[in-house]
Formats: structure tokens, sequence, C-alpha cells
């Protein structure tokens, strides 16, 4: 969340970051809520004040008709002072947590993903001297995936991997593991499930219609939506020390999604479904040094793909399709001759500078070596390998004219064949 002060003082630019977001909240009301809540401890201390001097007024003697009546006045007062001031807090805080994260000053404004900024591309869309299959079709094709048995088990949208996609996925993630390991990240495999509270601080929202998180029934448990939200909890509530920043970690993970709202043709097959295997960046930085991890991450999720030889564009996303805690966000968009008519980019990675916004929430701090104070912590996120929509782009675009699919060299001794088909 944002600083209350930072509001109080920059409120017309946290109005306008709120419009480029599209986002109608209430900030006169919220503005009202701390000056009243200011009144109400300023009134709850002066209450205290004068109850502490009238009993030490009254110390060893009989108290007068006067001292009981006061007395009891500000009695009376306290119970209902207490409750306005929880009342007025309970608002405060539920109209504080809708306020997003401010938004990088060269990020794209706009409402939607077709204002997203193309920065640079790698390759060109594939072109085939023959009419491309998409994955589902060459899932059928070589027995790949078996989407009809996933929905009579679990529901729509889940299913089962079989055969050389099994060990496509495992290559996928052993390739994305040591690449992560050279370059000095933390391995972890993550529980898949959180606290409620830990997802909230996350800036997840396990409730309501439009939540995209699943809750455990009976239990302050949700299923996690990526490894973000584990690592993210790692700290909570930690002063980490200033020599021991940055922290990298990779996180390990399935992800639980419910899609609510994301029907439509453009997420058939994998690219939208319940559950995934994914592997996921994290870091812990100084203020000062998260813009240039966050163009790490980037270069990272590039290099990735470019060894699964996918052609992709990387795209500065727009302040109307940011999440409420990215301060800026990267996407990879690969080539996916599938989808659509005439193929179209489809979103394989993204990596997010959440600045202090998740830290305060989740009080993760450091301490400055030299003055010794505490500072909140910046955030980072990336994903490195979200293994549904990569098989999406591996088979769509290394297929042949004979429904065979090539297997990228990086990936050739983890799945142990070189061709499906």
């Amino acid at each position: 969340m944002l600083d209350l002060r930072f509001i109080e003082e920059n409120l017309d630019a946290v109005r306008e970051n709120c419009r480029n977001r599209k986002l109608d909240l209430d900030l006169d009301r919220l503005a009202e809520l701390t000056e009243r809540r200011r009144g109400l401890i300023g009134e709850q201390q002066s209450l205290r004040e004068q109850r502490n001097k009238l009993a030490k007024q009254m110390k060893g003697r009989k108290p007068s008709e006067a001292e009981r009546a006061q007395g009891k006045a500000l009695k009376d007062r306290e119970a209902p002072l207490g409750d306005e001031l929880g009342e007025s807090l309970e608002e405060l805080e539920a109209l504080l947590s809708q306020v997003p994260n401010m938004s990088h000053p060269d990020a794209p404004v706009g409402a939607d993903d077709a204002a997203n900024r193309e920065l640079r591309r790698f390759g060109e869309p594939t072109q085939f001297g023959f009419k491309p299959r998409d994955h589902v079709e060459l899932g059928a094709l070589h027995d790949l995936i078996d989407f009809e048995g996933g929905a009579k088990v679990t529901g729509q949208k889940f299913y089962f991997l079989k055969n050389e996609l099994v060990l496509l996925e495992q290559a996928l993630v052993r390739y994305a593991l040591g690449l992560l390991r050279e370059r000095g990240f933390v391995l972890f495999q993550t529980p898949d499930l959180a606290r409620t509270e830990v997802a909230e601080g996350l800036g997840f929202n396990p409730r309501g219609e439009e939540t995209q998180v699943y809750s455990i029934a009976n239990e302050d448990l949700v299923l996690v939506g990526t490894a973000e939200i584990t690592l993210g909890g790692l700290h909570r509530d930690e002063i980490l020390e200033e020599e021991s920043l940055p922290r990298r970690y990779c996180g390990l993970s399935h992800c639980f999604r419910t899609e609510a709202g994301a029907a439509g043709r453009a997420g058939k097959g994998l690219y939208r479904v319940h559950q995934f295997t994914k592997v996921e960046m994290f870091a812990f930085a100084k203020p000062e040094d998260s813009d240039a991890i966050h163009e790490e991450f980037v270069e990272i999720e590039e290099e990735l793909f470019q060894g699964l030889e996918v052609p992709f564009r990387v795209v500065d996303v727009c302040t109307g399709d940011l999440g409420a805690p990215a301060y800026r966000k990267y996407d990879l968009e690969a080539w996916m001759p599938g989808r659509g008519e005439k193929g179209d980019w489809g979103e394989i990675t993204s990596t997010s500078n959440c600045t202090d916004f998740q830290a305060r929430r989740l009080g993760v701090r450091f301490r400055e070596s030299k003055s010794g104070k505490p500072r909140f912590v910046h955030m980072l996120n990336g994903t490195a390998v979200a293994v549904s929509r990569a098989l999406i782009a591996l088979l769509e675009n290394h297929q042949r004219a004979d429904g065979s699919i090539e297997i990228p060299r990086v990936l050739r001794a983890y799945a142990g064949f070189d061709r499906i088909g």
C-alpha cells in the first residue's frame, strides 16, 4: 500500500494516477477519514491525560461531587470514542487498500493492452510453407494432451499432459532453474498454499466474485496463483541487513487460478488454465537498485526464450493494464501461429517492479548500515517460465510440414529426444 502521509501530501498526483489506471476511488473521503482519524486520536489522548490528571488530584482523599461528575463524563465518553475511532479506521483501511501503487513516469498511459508500447523484438512471426496446426491439434495428433480426461476428473480448463509433453515440461523447468542458478539466484520449491493475509499483502484479493484465487474451505489458506506470493511472504515482518541485499530468489511451484471471466477463443487449450507449473523470479532490493534489477529480470526472460528459439516482443505495459502493486511492468509476448485466424502475439512472461508497495503491507524492511535506520525494501517479481504457455509457443513455432515438432537444442539433453513425431 502507499504511505498515508504520501497520499496526503500528493493527493492530486495520486488522483491522476488512479484516473490513468481507470480506477474510480473516493480520495476525498479518504482524506476526510484521515483528518477524522487524526482528530479522534488527539481527543483520545486528551481524554487519557485528563483522566490521569484527575486521578492524581484525587489521590489519597475523597473526591468532590464536581470531580465525580467530571470522572463519569470522561469515562462515558471513552467507549463511544473508541467505537468511532475503530469504525473510522476500518473504513480508512478499506479505502487505503484499494489505492494502487504510483506508476513509472515512462509507463504508457492507456486503458487496456492496446495501449502497451512495443520496445523490441527477437525474430519475426514464423512463416510456414504449409497451413500450421495449433497446439490443440498438435497435441491430439501426437497424443500429448488430454483435455477431456482433465474435464472428467477435475473440470473444464484442467488437463493431463502425456508422453513427450510430460518430459518437455520437466525439461523446461530444469532449463530455467539451471540458468537462474548460474545467475546467482537461490532456488526454492515453494508451498502451493499460503495464508490469506500473505496473499492480501502481496496484492491478491482472495474474496469476491472476480477473484482469481482459490480459497480452502474452513481454513485461512489459499492456493497460490504464483510463487510470488510464497516468496514475497518469506521475510514478512523481518528487518534484513543492508549487506544481504539484493536477494534474488527463484521459486518453483504449481499455480492455481480461477480465471474468472476469461472465456473466449484466445484462451483455448493451454493458454488459460486453472493449474500450471511455473518458475518464478523474485527479488528483495534497496530502493536505489530496483530499476536496474527490473531491467535484469526482463533480460533474463529474453535470454531464456531466445534459447528456446521462439519469436517474441517486449512490451511496456500501460497504466490501465497494470496490477495494483506494479510500478512498472514488462511483458514478453511470443508469436503463437495458432492464436486467432492468422496467428497473434500471446503473453508468456511478465516482470514487475512493485517498489515498496507490497513491503509496507508485509512489514519487510532493511537496516541501513550507516544510520542503523530501518527502511522498506523494494520487491520485484518476474516469470522465468510459465510452462503451459511456453509449451504453446514451442509446439506451434517448431512444427514441421509432416506434423512433427522439433525440440530446441537447449532442451534436448533434459528431454532426452530431439523431435516429437
